[in-house]
């Protein structure tokens, strides 16, 4: 079975992990979505065989633009350029999450920071960037002060304001690979600095409806592969981020899980191709057969 990793890290905890337990028995290849200098990156597979599956682990246009290229020739993708596209615009996050009854966190999108400069705060907000990415920002605010102190860096940036919910300063981060769940306590991501590692949860340690709410996170974004980040308020837990293909670091099984996916998923692409060589065979020998000229008779 070939395996392609759509990364520029390929040295990640899990992806690396990963790769020991597939590598020895599979092929395991990396196309880096950054590497080319052309418009699109495509050099890395010029119409040639696609591997059975393809995991994206990476975020930026480049990469989707790839993983959607390799969709397009038919190629296998998780998760999907589409989902994973999604989950990087935290305004069409909330939107299909509250359509679809999920409690996430109201959300509300202003076309850059400096919009809300002199605007009077009822009450604390958190204000995030709108695209999702590594290093974007995320941060609290209760007022005028706290707003000229983001503008002098983000004044253009295009957010999305989240009121701020009172909650115990503990983000309960879970992630699913293929249904399987895993779950990790980390200081807010208020906390900046300070936030130290998470502290991985057993399965005892899990409240039963993270489980159902998990589930139907992916059932409604069509992912494979994500986290959501969960706060505990009065009223129950509130979604406040979701992620497509997180690290999942330091938690046990994650690797195994993820292989296990791809060998599920790779195994289905194979008896499907085969199949349909099958159904081409027979359909060439029947035609084979009905233009053959009649036998003659002695």
């Amino acid at each position: 079975m070939r395996v392609a990793l759509i990364t520029s890290r390929p040295g990640h905890p899990l992806l690396s992990a990963t790769t020991a337990l597939l590598s020895p028995h599979h092929q395991v290849e990396v196309i880096d979505p950054e590497a080319s200098d052309g418009p699109a990156p495509y050099a890395e597979v010029p119409g040639g065989p696609l591997a059975d599956v393809h995991l994206l682990k990476a975020r930026t246009p480049r990469a989707i633009a790839l993983a959607r290229a390799l969709e397009h020739r038919g190629g296998v993708v998780l998760n999907s350029a589409a989902a994973t596209e999604l989950c990087q615009d935290r305004t069409e996050m909330a939107a299909l999450a509250r359509r679809a009854g999920l409690p996430f966190a109201r959300t509300r999108t202003v076309g850059a920071l400096r919009q809300l400069a002199g605007t009077r705060l009822a009450r604390p907000v958190v204000v995030k960037s709108r695209h999702s990415r590594r290093g974007d920002l995320v941060a609290r605010v209760d007022g005028a002060e706290d707003l000229r102190a983001l503008c002098a860096v983000w004044a253009a940036e295009p957010v999305v304001v989240q009121p701020f919910t009172a909650n115990d300063g503990w983000d309960r981060k879970v992630w699913v690979i293929a249904g399987q769940l895993f779950a990790a306590l980390r200081r807010s991501e208020l906390a900046g600095a300070e936030r130290g590692p998470a502290v991985p949860l057993g399965p005892d340690d899990v409240p039963e409806g993270w489980y159902e709410l998990a589930r139907k996170v992916g059932s409604v974004f069509r992912l494979d592969v994500y986290g959501l980040d969960l706060i505990e308020t009065a009223d129950g837990p509130l979604i406040v981020d979701i992620n497509a293909f997180p690290g999942a670091r330091g938690q046990a099984g994650a690797p195994q899980a993820l292989a296990e996916l791809v060998l599920r998923k790779g195994a289905a692409v194979q008896a499907l191709a085969q199949a349909q060589a099958a159904q081409g065979a027979a359909g060439q020998a029947a035609a084979g057969h009905a233009a053959a000229p009649p036998a003659t008779a002695p």
